[in-house]
Order: C-alpha cells, then structure tokens, then sequence
C-alpha cells in the first residue's frame, strides 16, 4: 500500500508496541490529509485505542514515530485534542465551564475563556444550556459539550475515540448528521475510532481497516457517496459494496 506525502497533516510511521512480551501493535503506517475525515475500523481489543494514546503522546512506540505536519511529535502530548467514549464532563460544573476548561488549563482568565467558548454553542446545537449542569442534559447533548470541549482544547487535530459507542441507535444516527454538518464549519482534521461499519463508512473520507492483534493495516478505502446527508445513502448500491468489500477484509 502506498502512503501519499502531499498535504498530510498527521502522520503516523512504522510504529510498533509490546505489551509484556504481546505484540499489540506491529509496524503500523498511515496518514491523514489535512481537513479530511478519517475512520480507523477494527475488532474490539485489536489495538484502537493504544494506537491513539501513542498519537497524543500518551505512550512511547516501542520504535517509529508521529509527525504531525512534518515534525516528530513521538511521545509528545499537547498537539492533538482526544475525546473518549466516556463524555467525562464534571458533573459539579456547568456545561459553559466544562467546555471553557481547556483554555483555563492553558492559562486563559476564566471569564475570557467562558466568553470564548460561548461562541461555539450555537455551532455545535449547545446554545441555551451554558448554564445547565451534565446531568441535565441528554446522552446526546453531553456528547456534543464533550465534543466542544475537546475542539476547544486543539482545534487542528481532533482524535475521537469510539464518541457514540454509548448511545442508543436512533440518538447515535441524528449524531452522526450532526457530526457531518459541525465538521463542515471546523475546519478540523479528524480521526475517529470505531468498530461499527455503517458509522465508519457514513461519516468517512477514507477508512483505515486494522487487523485483530497485532494490529496490521489490512486494507485503506477511500469512501465517495453521493447525497451523504440523505438517510437513503444507507441503502445505496455504492454503500454496500464498501460495507461488502469492509466485510470481505475482516
């Protein structure tokens, strides 16, 4: 498989990790252009997640490296935003303040931050609930804070893991619109884990498909669908054949 240079914003190069003597990730390589959205899709337990923590710089590879536009970040943090499954608002906090924190942490005055923030809620379908705490909020709602939350802390490059993977079907599928129509306006380069294919190839530019452990890069499909915002897409002929060839790879 050939990587392409031009326009990359992430790079990830030969990167492999042990785990007490398991391999769990072995000599994966990738890319993601800037702007683009990207899925990896895998088996749970395949390594995912491992492979993000050594994006952000949560973890050492035990060799290869990251280059985010064109310089080693390998074992750095601070260069990427990473939202988990888990919305991890604090529930002592009011949804203004949850999003307003990753400025505060950075050295923000709260009020600044709170006011920069605040721009974002109309954008992101939060406007009216800035002063309302998690728990009043729906599963949905707290995704899209936590979502907000996350832009606010990078907003170049955005790693999400699995964000939906809690959420009941119907809620999970108005999200996924959602997704589309707020990525739009972000200007964000995005990199999204799950091991749901419909989601995969719905919200996708190009597709990433990982093999069980060791994780090895098995497969990379460019996704093109003609009226993406239409609920019939689902159905189409060019929709199956991805999910067949998906399907085929794993």
């Amino acid at each position: 498989m050939s990587i392409c240079q031009n326009n990359k914003k992430l790079r990830v190069e030969n990167i492999k990790k042990d785990f007490k003597n398991t391999s769990v990730i072995d000599d994966v390589s990738f890319y993601v252009k800037e702007n683009e959205f990207v899925s990896i899709l895998g088996p749970s337990g395949s390594g995912k997640s491992t492979i993000f923590n050594i994006i952000s710089g949560l973890l050492k590879p035990d060799s290869g490296k990251i280059e985010v536009n064109g310089e080693n970040y390998t074992g750095k943090v601070g260069h990427v935003s990473y939202m988990y499954q888990k919305d991890l608002l604090l529930p002592w906090k009011k949804i203004i303040d949850n999003t307003a924190m990753p400025l505060i942490l950075k050295g923000e005055k709260k009020e600044a931050a709170r006011k920069k923030a605040a721009k974002y809620f109309k954008n992101f379908g939060l406007e009216g609930f800035e002063e309302k705490y998690p728990h009043q909020l729906s599963g949905g709602m707290r995704q899209r804070a936590a979502l907000l939350r996350t832009y606010m802390f990078s907003k170049d490059i955005m790693l999400l893991d699995e964000p939906f993977g809690a959420l009941d079907a119907i809620t999970r599928s108005k999200m996924h619109f959602w997704l589309l129509d707020v990525i739009k306006n972000l200007n964000s380069t995005v990199l999204f884990i799950t091991h749901d294919i419909e989601e995969a190839i719905f919200l996708s530019d190009r597709i990433y498909i990982l093999s069980d452990k060791p994780a090895k890069i098995k497969d990379e499909i460019e996704v093109k669908l003609e009226n993406r915002n239409n609920k019939d897409v689902v159905t189409s002929k060019e929709f199956n054949d991805i999910k067949r060839r998906i399907l085929n790879a794993l």
